[in-house]
């Protein structure tokens, strides 16, 4: 569980550059929000990062969203699906 920490930590600092960034239109860093106080419990659920997952998926497809962020958000969807396989385990 020491590993999944590890990345649940790593994920949010990742989100959490997404939210500070002011060329990121606010609309989608308001998703990206939500989906931080998803992933962001003490226990984190399944069911909470696949909701998380679709949310970011659905921004990525955005067309205001800047091409940096855009990748950003497909490392989120990453590591929010490799963290979902792990706590599967």
């Amino acid at each position: 569980m020491e590993e999944v920490e590890k990345e649940l930590k790593e994920l949010l600092e990742i989100m959490k550059t997404v939210v500070t960034d002011h060329q990121v239109p606010r609309n989608i860093r308001e998703i990206v929000e939500d989906a931080m106080e998803k992933v962001s419990g003490k226990q984190i659920k399944i069911e909470n990062l696949s909701t998380a997952v679709y949310m970011m998926d659905d921004i990525s497809k955005d067309l205001n969203i800047p091409d940096h962020t855009r990748t950003d958000v497909w490392e989120i969807i990453s590591m929010m699906e490799s963290l979902r396989e792990k706590i599967k385990e």
